[in-house]
């Protein structure tokens, strides 16, 4: 074995420059279609490229492609999809643009993978949205809720698969109107696409009084050490609600300060970033208690679960799949979700797994039930519809878990 860092989870390779054990992973599907040269070839695999902050100021979200090389590892210990098996390729690019920029190139041109699956990343996405655009290599599901993914006019082979960040930041814009018309708001962004989208969907729902209840911004950058002085800024602003569009590790930084301040506003936080294990809990459960989100899968550390079917189906996963990782990461049951959502458009795909026809069966979708969704949130796609999911319910954590209140909140 060569001493590059890498481990492999069943068939499926994920590469990474600060992991080095060798887990194995069988693979999913039948025909894989040849890169660049428009011809098929048969096969006994799919090749499913993936480009995952493994490592970097994002690394909590590299359990996310942990839990799909297993989810995969499931389907095919059940025999794979008619019989076929799915191969996830899984690089590590450190939450850096240029580095997904390398890494996917090499999935596409040297592993030749059939699509590109669940990458994680606002701006490492962006990156190489045109030149997969431009193969005609999907890049299916991608893990950021950037609202541009939805614009299937002008990039036909992108689509995302949770609620936009604008859709999201909307819908708070919303219930702020009807619950706290009088609310003084501030909004801490991180200095992106993945931030400003929050920002856009403010003015959405807003509307002509964006100016008069958002009275302080302030941006921070991913190399930016500690969001502390931000946080201050806010707080002297007068502010009464706090809106966060943070990742994880800004987003605990946020929590600790706002608690260490003294300052308790109404604090609405980005569904991207309220795990308990890589948010909450390092931020101190008393300091985070109270934080509001927008919720449309099931919180899988909710006690009033416990015999829920779809949520025990979940947690009897991880505990045969990945009995070393923590079930209550929501980071985790995205991964779940989401992989099971792929596979639902390999079965409708048949025996046609030629790219144009994945892409158009993930455009195909109506009414698909997510088993660990919401309860009253559904997944729909169409030709002209790129957001798989566009309906959220707020949730208050009450120090253990998040408890859903209110009715299902849509954007439209």
């Amino acid at each position: 074995m060569s001493k590059r860092n890498w481990f492999v989870v069943t068939s499926a390779r994920i590469y990474s420059s600060h992991i080095g054990s060798l887990i194995g992973l069988a693979a999913l599907t039948s025909v894989l279609l040849v890169a660049g040269c428009g011809k098929k070839k048969q096969e006994t695999e799919i090749k499913i490229g993936q480009s995952m902050p493994y490592s970097g100021p994002a690394s909590a979200y590299g359990v996310i492609g942990k839990t799909e090389a297993a989810y995969f590892k499931m389907i095919n210990d059940k025999g794979g999809i008619g019989g076929h098996k799915l191969n996830l390729i899984s690089l590590d690019d450190g939450y850096a643009p240029p580095k997904a920029v390398e890494q996917v190139r090499k999935l596409v041109e040297h592993d030749e993978v059939a699509f590109i699956f669940g990458s994680v990343g606002t701006a490492t996405n962006t990156a190489v949205q045109s030149y997969l655009n431009e193969k005609k290599v999907p890049q299916l599901f991608i893990a950021t809720g950037a609202d541009k993914w939805a614009d299937p006019s002008n990039h036909p082979w992108t689509m995302g698969w949770q609620p936009s960040y604008r859709v999201e930041a909307k819908i708070y814009a919303r219930y702020l109107l009807q619950e706290k018309p009088a609310a003084k708001v501030c909004v801490l962004y991180q200095n992106d696409d993945f931030g400003k989208d929050y920002l856009t969907g403010l003015h959405d729902g807003f509307g002509d009084q964006f100016d008069k209840l958002v009275i302080k911004t302030a941006s921070y950058e991913v190399t930016d050490p500690t969001v502390d002085s931000q946080v201050v800024t806010l707080q002297a602003a007068g502010c009464d609600t706090l809106v966060t569009a943070a990742t994880p590790k800004f987003a605990a930084g946020t929590i600790r300060k706002v608690f260490d301040i003294g300052w308790k506003p109404f604090h609405l936080l980005s569904n991207v970033a309220v795990s308990l294990t890589s948010v909450l809990k390092p931020a101190g459960l008393d300091k985070s208690t109270g934080v509001i989100t927008g919720a449309y899968l099931k919180d899988p550390s909710d006690p009033t679960l416990a015999n829920d079917p779809s949520m025990n189906d979940y947690r009897a996963f991880m505990k045969q799949y990945l009995p070393d990782l923590d079930a209550n990461d929501v980071n985790s049951l995205y991964g779940y979700a989401v992989s099971g959502t792929l596979v639902q458009v390999l079965t409708q795909c048949g025996a046609d797994l030629s790219r144009a026809n994945i892409m158009k069966q993930a455009a195909s979708m109506a009414k698909l039930s997510v088993p660990v969704a919401v309860p009253g949130i559904e997944l729909n796609t169409s030709a002209t519809d790129f957001r798989p999911f566009s309906q959220m319910q707020l949730a208050r954590f009450n120090g253990t878990s998040f408890e859903r209140f209110g009715n299902v909140l849509s954007a439209d």
